[in-house]
């Protein structure tokens, strides 16, 4: 089942894409794409419906973050160890944490907007993990079972604001803007095996990235449940699991964003994202 969220920005609907690829309201049935509606329950009720008795959506203008209120947005640094030697940085012994603002979601064709005195804005295509029941210590082999199922990220970063100052690397990945999310949440009983799912990441036509999920160096099952040995995920908390080589920090020389530039990105069976970076205008 592949689930989304289609409006302007803050006022975004509930809908499934049914399998003609029609976009179906769901707002007669729940509230919205976020909390209780990612339970198990929830979803098998969602997919027992018979879409054809859904108000059909004509046209649904723009698709908006596939998840709404995000408690958590997590990420995985140097998850694939091609990108790790890229970056020039060894391969992590245990996963890399670090966060997203969830201020920083938006939609997955919306515009991305360069901050005021970036000079390094980078792309990233990610597997995302969106966490469907309340998760604490889960084991690996339990840890899928709390999933309710996969989105595609674009993992947006400014790496002079995460590498050259001082800090964390968090203030170079929350800038407004730097975490597309969707165009589809796609259920776990859809996508199957997210260890094995190819990525890809155009910039003007020409590919960067052209990677697999198989590739990373520490799998779905076993970020869930690492990370819920160190804080509590509850449902709509996503993570963002990493991304393989083809940066444009790791290009030779490096190559970065600029106003005009215009990204697309996919996973497979979890759809396409595309955005233009336009330029901050707000001092």
């Amino acid at each position: 089942m592949k689930l989304l969220r289609y409006g302007p920005t803050g006022q975004e609907r509930p809908a499934l894409l049914d399998a003609d690829g029609a976009v179906r309201d769901l707002s007669g049935v729940v509230d919205d794409i976020a909390g209780e509606t990612l339970s198990p329950d929830s979803l098998a009720r969602l997919a027992a419906l018979d879409p054809a008795a859904l108000p059909k959506v004509e046209d649904p203008g723009r698709i908006g973050p596939c998840v709404g209120r995000v408690g958590k947005f997590i990420c995985i640094g140097l998850n694939y160890a091609d990108h790790a030697a890229e970056s020039g940085l060894p391969v992590p012994t245990e996963p890399v944490i670090f966060t997203k603002a969830t201020s920083a979601i938006v939609g997955p064709n919306d515009e991305v907007i360069q901050p005021i005195g970036s000079t390094k804005l980078d792309w990233e295509v990610e597997l995302g993990v969106v966490i469907g029941t309340e998760t604490r210590y889960v084991s690996e082999g339990r840890a899928l079972e709390h999933v309710a199922g996969y989105c595609v990220i674009n993992d947006v970063s400014e790496r002079a604001f995460q590498l050259e100052g001082t800090g964390t690397w968090d203030k170079g990945k929350g800038c407004d803007t730097f975490g597309p999310l969707g165009p589809w949440l796609v259920t776990k009983d859809e996508v199957g095996d997210a260890g094995n799912l190819s990525m890809w990441l155009k910039v003007n036509g020409q590919t960067f990235q052209d990677g697999s999920t198989k590739t990373m160096v520490f799998g779905p099952a076993f970020l869930v449940a690492y990370v819920s040995r160190f804080m509590s995920l509850q449902p709509g908390d996503v993570i963002s699991t990493g991304t393989p080589p083809g940066v444009g920090m790791g290009q030779r020389p490096p190559r970065y964003l600029a106003p005009g530039d215009v990204m697309e990105l996919g996973i497979e069976k979890l759809g396409v994202q595309r955005q233009t970076v336009v330029p901050e205008t707000r001092a």
